[in-house]
């Protein structure tokens, strides 16, 4: 049952001519899937729909040639030939229940064009302004310019409605669009009337936002996607100027979308930037509109989302890294399962993507970019395969989640951990100035094992290749009926026993070859020597090494001249775990191996 302080959050929201169905707003963010692997966007965007988003918006989608960002991979919607990608993604995310968003952008100086070789334009004559300090000059926009720019972004919107968009974006942030250069001082040193005074920098804004207005004719909501505050002082935009701009542009569009300086500030690490970090910039401009204001701040607690909307902050809680730790976040909490969800812990793997045009994945769940090549799921996943039981040595993030998949599918799993703590390195690293946040990948993952009763843990057992590993018991346990199990001499009433994934009843051949057996109690031939008997054992199992015998000999302290029935109970048994070790077999299984044997060579 949901908490009744989250109500608040299930409330709908109208936004111009759509309403949401509740105040979980999945703001654009890249995947590094794009125009490169459209149908890999279209079903992650679907998952987060099914989640429970509200609204579940595209990335940022380049509206003309003179905006390419290669090597960068996103949407783009340059003419009709990129529509059927694009509608492809907006009927999935209708089929998941919740409004399609398209944030449609021109990246200005942002723009090196190294595919389409195209002149960047800017406000001003500047170096392009791009993370790869590509050698690229941007022109000064003509009038001209401004009004083919106008007539290009006019036409996104109408492909975009024309593709099934309920929501299409006018971007005006993060330091990458071009809107953004003309907005700042820092980039606009014109002297006509695009230039000067804020509401000459906001002309363009101001008229893009009429035409997409005009364009969309009430069949779609225009968000308008903005920075309000620089952080560079003067030098860039302020927060008076941003009261200014949305004061005059207030009722324009029906969304505003409040976004911090550049793409760096509004994707913080955890480390610097605490949830809810923006709130400070964001409060009070909400006053300035009647029209539903959205913001982020690495939200995880639906404790400060509601503690938002409360205050007047925002109306639509916005969220790119959240939906991506956890696309069911809205439905959890919406079900009274705020303990289930998958905390974002900030550390920006998602992001890094873009850094290596690889697509998105996410430290926390590991279904993010695997939603259609291998139809992985965060919340859904088959059901076991066969009875076998599975042991997962060490419990890292990675044996943690493996147990935790595995359990849910509905296997037995023995989780080992050589420390006294879970986690691995994570335990450690979380325990650094800043990474508290880390401990999240732990917390989800260790309370989601103590509800399986088919998963065990357990600390302090270290366990690698060549280590013994006693199996203890009273008599009568079923000790030697397990061995005999392993060994295929009786068969199991249920089940099966692999070893090295081998079925020891259907491949026996194959398993004996890997494995030496010593009985508790074995029967020799008593007219043999030691010696006769080691050779005969070893020409029976075939890999024994001669030399490794003559030293287990030595070790042993065994005289092999004597006959078998002049040994006591103790040499008998030294002549079995000489030929068992002397095999080099893969795996040794001994039953009750130092029967016989004094406690000196027992401890030898």
């Amino acid at each position: 049952m949901r908490d009744p302080r989250h109500d608040v959050l299930f409330e709908p929201v109208r936004i111009g001519p759509v309403t949401a169905r509740n105040r979980f707003f999945q703001v654009p963010h890249c995947t590094g899937m794009g125009y490169r692997d459209p149908s890999a966007e279209a079903s992650l965007r679907q998952v987060k729909a099914e989640g429970g988003w509200a609204v579940v918006c595209t990335e940022q989608v380049e509206i003309h040639p003179t905006s390419d960002i290669t090597p960068f991979i996103e949407l783009r919607i340059w003419d009709d030939s990129d529509l059927p990608a694009l509608e492809h993604i907006a009927a999935r995310i209708h089929d998941g229940g919740a409004l399609a968003g398209i944030e449609l952008a021109h990246n200005g100086m942002n723009s090196p064009n190294l595919t389409t070789r195209e002149p960047p334009i800017g406000p001003v004559n500047l170096p392009v302004a791009t993370w790869g300090h590509d050698p690229v000059q941007a022109r000064a926009m003509t009038k001209s310019d401004i009004a083919s720019l106008r007539g290009w972004h006019r036409e996104a919107v109408l492909r975009s409605l024309a593709v099934g968009y309920d929501l299409v974006y006018v971007y005006a942030g993060h330091a990458l669009s071009g809107l953004h250069y003309f907005l700042s001082s820092r980039y606009n040193s014109r002297t006509d009337e695009y230039g000067g005074s804020v509401r000459n920098r906001a002309r363009l804004l101001s008229e893009i936002l009429a035409d997409a207005r005009e364009a969309a004719a009430g069949r779609a909501a225009v968000a308008c996607r903005i920075t309000v505050n620089e952080l560079l002082g003067d030098d860039g935009i302020t927060r008076a100027e941003i009261e200014e701009i949305v004061g005059e542009l207030a009722e324009l569009p029906d969304l505003w979308d409040f976004v911090l300086g550049s793409w760096e500030d509004d994707s913080v690490t955890s480390r610097f930037g605490p949830e809810a970090g923006q709130e400070r910039y964001v409060r009070g401009l909400k006053k300035l509109t009647t029209k539903p204001v959205v913001g982020v701040g690495r939200f995880t607690s639906p404790d400060t989302m509601a503690r938002q909307i409360r205050e007047g902050i925002l109306d639509l809680i916005g969220a790119a890294r959240p939906s991506i730790a956890d696309p069911f976040l809205p439905r959890k909490i919406e079900q009274g399962r705020a303990q289930d969800i998958r905390e974002c812990i900030g550390c920006n793997i998602c992001v890094s993507g873009d850094f290596t045009m690889s697509p998105i994945r996410c430290t926390q769940n590991p279904a993010m970019g695997e939603e259609f090549r291998r139809g992985w799921h965060p919340e859904r996943i088959r059901p076991r395969e066969s009875a076998a039981r599975i042991l997962i040595v060490g419990a890292g993030p990675a044996g943690l989640e493996a147990a935790r998949a595995l359990g849910q599918r509905g296997y037995d799993v023995v989780l080992t951990e050589a420390s006294r703590e879970l986690g691995g390195r994570v335990a450690a690293e979380s325990r650094l100035p800043g990474l508290h946040t880390w401990r999240r990948v732990i917390d989800y993952r260790e309370q989601q094992l103590r509800r399986m009763a088919n998963v065990g843990t357990y600390l302090q057992s270290r366990m690698s290749a060549g280590e013994v590993l006693g199996y203890l018991g009273p008599n009568g346990a079923g000790k030697t009926t397990t061995i005999r199990l392993l060994l295929g001499l009786i068969k199991p009433t249920a089940g099966r026993a692999l070893i090295f994934g081998k079925d020891v009843q259907a491949q026996k051949v194959a398993v004996h070859a890997r494995v030496a057996y010593v009985p508790g109690e074995a029967t020799l031939w008593p007219s043999l020597t030691g010696a006769e008997t080691l050779h005969l054992l070893a020409r029976v199992h075939g890999q024994t090494d001669v030399g490794y015998t003559g030293e287990l000999v030595e070790r042993f302290d065994f005289d092999p001249s004597r006959k078998v029935r002049t040994y006591s109970k103790g040499n008998r048994q030294k002549i079995n775990l000489i030929a068992a070790l002397a095999s080099r077999a893969d795996v040794l299984i001994l039953d009750e191996p130092t029967a016989g044997l004094d406690p000196l060579m027992e401890q030898a």
